[in-house]
């Protein structure tokens, strides 16, 4: 079968490996849709792993099934997670499911979501399968992943109707976190990006305003907010100096979700006194999603509250892969960016 085998970011090359065989309680998935993550392109991340097939987000149908399988079937449209967690673990006993280290290094597909085929694990049918509405595309499909992850972030923030939400960084994160405060009744929505591309974007996906993050972000957040800081700061990039902004668009008594991840050695020198001390705000953070996140994403999209297909700015077949990735780390000029592996 073919695959994009990922080498670099300027490096993705088509080539061929034998299609996976599946054993008891495992099954086959045809993909349909992958799409290319942010995390994708973070070099630093994976060098010691390369070369390797990427792709994550993936929706497709379900062409064989192995000895016992009973949660799909021969057919099946479905979206899959790629890491499931055990359920049985004291992070995951504790609610904290993402944590737990079965879903941290010992579930993944095989071999990766931009092939033709991918194998699914046992574990990863048993609880990491979502079946398609027919309303619902292969493409869009691939946001149930994504958005699962953003789900549970703005759940940690413990958001309600109403409150004031800044979101920095407008990446396909981002955006996805503006669409989800607004589907959730956010009061009022404020995005910020380097990127006039990506601030138009977030305004057209529901943003009230998008502010440019070379301006006086939390002057400028004030001047639209009444006077007042974000109740609720979502910090979807890693750059320094929005992790600087972040804390400075911060209302007393708010909230603050660290999403994204930093480039490598990157760290944040902070006064606790200036930051904490007397403001009573939370700090939280969240990484993937569990099933119940997935599930929630899923409906969400099917109930259209949340139109990602409204970000799908290029679709490639597996042989324009590489193109694909330029764009994502690039940053600019695209959004969501499928591969179509059976083109």
């Amino acid at each position: 079968m073919r695959v994009a085998m990922y080498y670099s970011n300027k490096d993705v090359r088509l080539e061929e490996m034998p299609r996976p065989a599946i054993g008891p309680g495992e099954a086959l998935m045809r993909v349909e849709a992958a799409g290319i993550c942010g995390t994708d392109v973070m070099e630093w991340y994976r060098r010691d792993r390369v070369p390797l097939v990427l792709g994550h987000e993936v929706a497709g149908e379900i062409v064989e099934v192995g000895a016992g399988v009973t949660k799909c079937k021969v057919g099946d449209r479905v979206a899959a997670a790629h890491h499931v967690p055990c359920h049985t673990c004291r992070y995951c006993l504790a609610g904290h499911a993402t944590a737990c280290e079965t879903l941290l290094k010992k579930t993944h597909f095989h071999p990766g979501g931009f092939a033709e085929h991918v194998r699914l694990p046992a574990i990863n049918v048993d609880r990491g399968l979502f079946p398609l509405p027919d309303s619902v595309s292969y493409e869009e499909g691939t946001f149930v992943e994504p958005l699962a992850c953003v789900v549970r972030g703005q759940r940690a923030t413990g958001m309600k109707p109403g409150r004031s939400v800044m979101v920095i960084g407008s990446g396909i994160a981002g955006l996805l976190h503006v669409q989800l405060a607004c589907a959730l009744g956010a009061g009022r929505v404020f995005a910020t990006d380097i990127s006039e591309y990506r601030l138009e974007a977030a305004k057209n996906l529901g943003a009230d305003a998008a502010i440019n993050g070379r301006e006086d972000v939390p002057a400028r957040l004030r001047e639209l907010n009444d006077g007042m800081p974000a109740d609720v700061v979502i910090l979807a990039t890693g750059a320094p100096e929005a992790i600087e902004q972040a804390f400075r668009c911060l209302e007393r008594g708010g909230t603050m979700l660290v999403f994204a991840g930093t480039d490598e050695g990157v760290t944040y020198s902070l006064s606790i006194n200036d930051v904490f001390w007397r403001r009573e705000i939370a700090l939280v953070s969240t990484y993937a999603g569990d099933r119940r996140d997935h599930m929630q994403a899923l409906e969400l999209i099917r109930a259209g509250r949340v139109p990602v297909k409204d970000m799908i700015t290029h679709r490639f077949p597996l042989a324009g892969a590489q193109k694909g990735f330029g764009l994502v780390a690039a940053a600019d000029g695209s959004l969501k960016v499928i591969i179509e592996p059976q083109k």
